[in-house]
């Protein structure tokens, strides 16, 4: 992990302890910030670290497949179930699962998650019998989890049971100290992946780089120095929204920014970028292909494909 930030320091001391008493842990922090860097961290830290590491996006689960991809099926326990799948829980024994965007989880499968949690079994749809499980669960979410279950989309006793020990990851602007060191980390990674001559910032650019908020974080720093050595152009930092007359007179505040645009021009953006290609631009979004297609859907967005669009 980069940096020598104090609050970043005591995430790892707290990654040690969890990582030797192998109880659950919840992450939290904005997107981008790393969550599961962290939970693959502590899946090598502790004595679980030869087993396998298998990461779960839970807004990309399969609404009528969400049990059987995580608990697994009996052979004929349902229409096109042509043989036995263990599931993902079963195939991590002895290991960790990291479920990404617990908050997505729908309610129905958060108490069958809270079942596994508390027995320590899973239950594969068409079995008769639950079956022992061995794993460590790490959780992470960008969302309030307090605010959810006030709201009732998030089971409250689900909560308390992944909640035994919670890390919250400070997004990259309360930890502007660490950004030279990523960006001369990513700009080796870069130059060696590309080929290019190493971009060394001037002090004034790196200033510039520090200052900036980076609402996508490190995943944001990371894409644009990455389009930058793409392209073949000097890093730049995105570009700044001017504050209206009116805003400055009530007291310097930016005026509210069209988040559904914004979110149209980084999609148009990365598919330019991939020439269309849907699971390239999903990856340079720091988005699951899912959920690109769900956005260009609900932003009716011209999807006509480039070259490989649809494949990886």
């Amino acid at each position: 992990m980069l940096g020598g930030n104090p609050t970043m320091r005591k995430i790892a001391r707290s990654i040690e302890r969890a990582a030797a008493v192998e109880c659950t842990v919840l992450v939290c922090g904005d997107t981008g910030t790393g969550k599961e860097l962290w939970a693959r961290l502590l899946h090598r830290s502790g004595p679980r670290a030869g087993k396998p590491f298998v990461p779960v996006n839970c807004g990309a689960l399969s609404p009528s497949l969400a049990e059987s991809q995580l608990f697994g099926h009996e052979k004929g326990a349902f229409t096109g179930a042509q043989g036995r799948a263990l599931g993902i829980f079963r195939a991590a024994e002895g290991g960790v699962v990291f479920l990404d965007e617990i908050g997505e989880m729908p309610l129905e499968l958060q108490a069958k998650l809270l079942r596994v949690l508390q027995q320590r079994e899973v239950f594969p749809v068409g079995a008769e019998q639950p079956v022992p499980i061995d794993v460590q669960v790490v959780a992470a979410t960008n969302r309030n989890l307090e605010e959810e279950v006030r709201k009732g989309t998030f089971r409250e006793d689900l909560y308390f049971r992944l909640n035994m020990i919670e890390l919250r990851v400070p997004p990259l602007r309360e930890r502007r100290e660490d950004i030279p060191e990523f960006i001369r980390f990513f700009s080796r990674l870069y130059s060696a992946r590309y080929r290019i001559e190493e971009w060394v910032p001037s002090a004034d650019v790196l200033a510039e780089f520090c200052s900036f908020d980076w609402p996508g974080n490190v995943r944001q720093l990371s894409h644009v120095i990455e389009q930058a050595y793409v392209l073949q152009i000097e890093p730049q930092i995105p570009q700044r929204s001017e504050p209206s007359e009116s805003s400055a007179a009530a007291g310097g505040r930016l005026p509210c920014l069209d988040l559904a645009k914004l979110r149209q021009q980084a999609i148009k953006q990365a598919l330019e970028i991939t020439r269309g290609h849907k699971a390239r631009a999903a990856k340079l979004l720091g988005v699951h292909a899912n959920t690109l297609t769900r956005m260009l859907r609900e932003d009716k967005l011209d999807t006509a494909p480039g070259d490989g669009a649809d494949e990886e």
